[in-house]
């Protein structure tokens, strides 16, 4: 599965751009959400989330990289998020907080940064609809691919295959076609792209271009 991330989309026209990977064939838009806190960037709310959900079928993947992300989850799903991955960094009751999405009837996800480890998964990675593997320190688009990460998506696809869960891996940062097939080789599942996909000023080939080097 592919999820361009709007983050490396021009804010200016974000409904143009998120029309552009639908045709494409994304099949989620990523959407990150940042503070100024937890990440030293700032982007985008809720409103934004609910424009974006009137102007599109496809599954909106909402990445909270805020502080207090529990306190935000019920305002991400009545915008229109389907997908919702937290920080176990940020979240000091995941397991609520996971608990909460399913009953609201989102997917839930957990994220872990480059450094943390695969062993803050071990209690709720049956609960878990996703895990989202950042494949660089999160804040910023256009970063270089953490290549340790492959054999952490490894070790994640033995840990889902050995307790017999259907957790998919998701892989957000650096992806592009140069890595895509070796990313998907390693066992994710879902891969995230900003810069590979609107860069070059043709999200829709963009898109096409990368599901092409998965193929």
């Amino acid at each position: 599965m592919l999820a361009p991330s709007i983050l490396s989309a021009d804010f200016a026209r974000l409904g143009d751009a998120v029309a552009a990977v639908a045709r494409g064939g994304a099949d989620l838009v990523h959407v990150d959400v940042m503070d100024g806190h937890f990440v030293p960037n700032l982007t985008i709310g809720p409103d934004v989330v609910r424009a974006l959900r009137r102007c599109t079928d496809v599954p909106l993947d909402v990445h909270l990289m805020i502080e207090h992300a529990d306190r935000w989850l019920d305002h991400y799903v009545d915008a229109g998020a389907a997908w919702v991955s937290v920080h176990v960094e940020a979240v000091p009751h995941l397991h609520r907080a996971i608990s909460h999405l399913r009953a609201r009837g989102a997917r839930p996800g957990a994220v872990l940064n480059p450094a943390t480890p695969l062993s803050t998964l071990e209690e709720i990675l049956p609960e878990l609809h996703h895990v989202l593997l950042m494949s660089v320190n999160p804040g910023f688009g256009g970063q270089k691919f953490i290549a340790s990460t492959l054999d952490k998506i490894r070790r994640l696809r033995a840990m889902v295959r050995e307790r017999g869960l259907s957790t998919l891996i998701e892989v957000d940062g650096g992806v592009g076609p140069g890595n895509a097939r070796a990313l998907l080789e390693a066992g994710a599942d879902v891969l995230v792209a900003g810069n590979a996909v609107f860069a070059g000023g043709d999200p829709e080939q963009g898109v096409r271009a990368l599901r092409a080097a998965c193929a």
